[in-house]
């Protein structure tokens, strides 16, 4: 008897697998239902270090119900909430065996007989977004998917609903800004940290910068600005008693984000104005946050926390979608965009291992299906 493997099937469900005998059932279904491609995906059967458990397996073809839309992935990126997932320390994952990716964007292949809204071309991207888009074909059902104007790079399609759409939140969601307003952040070379410049800038809101320290400090800076960052310090630069003289003619800012911790959360605090208020989205130093006593009981400082895949989770999608909408005529107009490099998906150890950046850091790998 063949041997049998429980692989995740490209419509999400667990796919019993024996291997002898796939080929005459997959025959006999194709007979009696309409199915999807072959696909090629990358699974974890286990979690641990990435490099070490995923690997790419093909998939047979599945049936595609009446409400079912089946999706050829075109880019799907490698964010580092889904190595966080594969090593199992990301607060929600999938039940393993799964495929890796939780974002991407995609062309309609085939619909069900049920579906209305969706055509074979369309290019969607799941909304919100879910596990298992480091995949050739996904079958799921159609509301699942959002429809968006293909007038757009793949690649910033690919990449709208995790990190810019966080940015957009983070802005909106803790204080009541105003034009001339300012903000303070760190982490300002991540896509996060990149959109907001932009976005704050669209706002007429001023944004302070604060990178770590590096030997292309200067060119890192004048990126940023060309951006549209007021200002950008390294960390050693900050490490004065009033960080607030170099705030120049720039109000004192009202509103903070990090997602590093440790010493660079401090000194987007020190920027912070009176009950002003920092929010936390990250921590990629892996460092706590220290914040002194006078901070609480003479500035009356507010510490908040953002987790986009919590806010989705409170219906949201609808707003989800419009908010997308959004974004993406942002990027067609090249009002907001950001560094990325496409990958072919073949190449998926090279991307994984960049995205891990174990040598030295990397733009965000997008994988090209």
């Amino acid at each position: 008897m063949g041997s049998v493997r429980v692989l995740r099937a490209v419509n999400g469900s667990s796919l019993v697998w024996n291997t002898k005998l796939r080929s005459s059932t997959v025959c006999a279904r194709a007979f009696s239902a309409k199915m999807s491609p072959p696909s090629k995906a990358v699974v974890y059967e286990q979690h641990g270090s990435p490099d070490q458990v995923v690997r790419m397996v093909d998939f047979p073809p599945v049936e595609i119900r009446e409400k079912d839309v089946c999706v050829k992935m075109l880019a799907a990126p490698i964010n580092p909430s889904d190595i966080n997932r594969i090593e199992g320390v990301y607060p929600v994952k999938p039940p393993v065996p799964a495929v890796g990716g939780y974002e991407g964007v995609g062309e309609v292949q085939s619909v069900g007989s049920a579906v209305t809204g969706l055509t074979p071309g369309d290019w969607v991207i799941p909304s919100p977004p879910s596990f298992g888009t480091w995949q050739t074909y996904i079958v799921k059902e159609e509301n699942v998917w959002h429809k968006i104007n293909k007038n757009v790079p793949i690649e910033y399609a690919a990449t709208v609903t995790v990190n810019p759409l966080t940015a957009l939140r983070m802005l909106e969601d803790f204080v009541d800004l105003n034009s001339g307003d300012a903000v303070v952040q760190n982490g300002a070379t991540s896509i996060v940290g990149q959109c907001i410049i932009q976005l704050a800038q669209i706002r007429g809101l001023h944004s302070i910068n604060v990178i770590r320290d590096r030997t292309e400090a200067e060119e890192v800076r004048e990126n940023l600005k060309k951006l549209g960052a007021d200002e950008v310090y390294t960390e050693s630069q900050l490490e004065v008693k009033n960080v607030k003289g170099f705030l120049g003619d720039l109000p004192e800012p009202v509103l903070g984000f990090n997602c590093v911790g440790g010493n660079s959360a401090s000194l987007v605090l020190k920027f912070l104005r009176q009950s002003g208020t920092m929010v936390t989205y990250g921590g990629m130093s892996k460092k706590p946050i220290a914040v002194s006593t006078s901070s609480f009981i003479f500035k009356d400082l507010a510490l908040r926390g953002f987790w986009l895949q919590k806010w989705m989770s409170l219906d949201k999608a609808k707003d989800c979608r419009i908010m997308i909408d959004y974004l993406l005529g942002l990027m067609r107009e090249e009002k907001l965009k950001y560094e990325m490099e496409l990958v072919s998906f073949d190449d998926f150890p090279l991307a994984l291992e960049k995205a891990l950046g174990k040598q030295r850091s990397h733009p965000k790998q997008v994988l090209k299906f």
